[in-house]
């Protein structure tokens, strides 16, 4: 007699239980998409790993866990506001309070985090954003038939049926994610800078080497030829053409020093306004800081990377 009302309430129970359920994910992964952007801004001695792992936690949990694997040699922590008082300890605890105090702030501090260098996104964390951004340009699971209590009325609000209106859009459109819009750079759309990869010219495996180890290399194992030039590396996401120098430059003589120097730096022009005509970005990749410094003597506004990676 009793198992009826029994029922009922089973039924509600599980029904809330499953509304609860299935608005919990959205908020998890907008925690976890914005603790993944906050790290990008981050240099990661693990390529991003434990980030990824610990990213659906709040920030703070986040940084606490993984602040092991930032790479403190090239961060400074600087408590210039004296927010985070803390105890006398070693160096390396002491350095390690303050950052996590200083990360952890709701609001930072100009110049309390100070990051030495070209923060190139971590593997791991670019590879889980990418994830995320493809998953959402597909409708979830359960979005069309929430769609579809909206939906009705419209087509019910008349008692009279209205002639279809033919969608201007291609069938099936709505299944596939947005295409570039139409109206995107012309320089885009010039057969010549669409990046082409092309094999190594070969002959000089540390040159190689160190191309195809650029952190997002969207070609390891190729050159990448645009507008007429052979790129060494291609960083796809964020359209930044590289060009890799593995000369062993200290070792030169004062007078070749400069005769190099000049002759690279007239050849790196070059290829700038080339990977800049077709709407890509420019950067350099040398093998010491002296490389660096010289190349910079010769115009400040090259864009140089220590490449310690080969």
């Amino acid at each position: 007699m009793h198992f009826r009302p029994f029922l009922v309430l089973l039924l509600l129970s599980v029904a809330c239980a499953t509304t609860e359920s299935r608005s919990r994910p959205p908020a998890v992964r907008t925690v976890r998409l914005g603790n993944l952007q906050r790290a990008a801004a981050l240099p990661w001695t693990d390529d991003g790993r434990c980030v990824v792992q610990e990213a659906s936690q709040p920030w703070p949990g986040v940084v606490e866990r993984c602040f092991h694997a930032l790479d403190t040699r090239r961060i400074r922590f600087r408590d210039t506001a004296r927010r985070c008082s803390v105890a006398s300890a070693d160096a390396a605890t002491l350095e390690m309070m303050v950052g996590v105090c200083l990360l952890t702030q709701p609001e930072l501090v100009v110049g309390a985090v100070v990051v030495i260098g070209l923060v190139v996104v971590a593997v791991a964390i670019h590879e889980e954003i990418e994830a995320y951004e493809l998953r959402h340009s597909f409708p979830e699971e359960g979005s069309l038939e929430d769609a579809e209590p909206e939906a009705m009325p419209v087509a019910q609000e008349s008692g009279t049926q209205r002639k279809p209106v033919p969608d201007p859009s291609p069938a099936g459109q709505d299944l596939f994610p947005p295409g570039p819009p139409r109206d995107s750079d012309p320089r885009e759309r010039r057969p010549e800078c669409a990046p082409q990869p092309v094999p190594h010219l070969g002959g000089d495996a540390l040159h190689n080497m160190c191309a195809d180890r650029v952190p997002l290399n969207g070609f390891p194992g190729f050159d990448v030829l645009v507008n007429g030039k052979r790129f060494d590396a291609l960083q796809s996401r964020v359209r930044v053409l590289w060009e890799i120098k593995t000369d062993n430059f200290e070792t030169y003589p004062s007078d070749l020093r400069e005769i190099v120097l000049r002759k690279q730096a007239r050849e790196l022009r070059r290829e700038r306004e080339l990977a800049e005509a077709c709407g890509f970005d420019f950067r350099i990749g040398v093998r010491s800081a002296a490389h660096e410094k010289a190349l910079r003597d010769q115009d400040p506004t090259f864009k140089i990377v220590v490449i310690d990676w080969c």
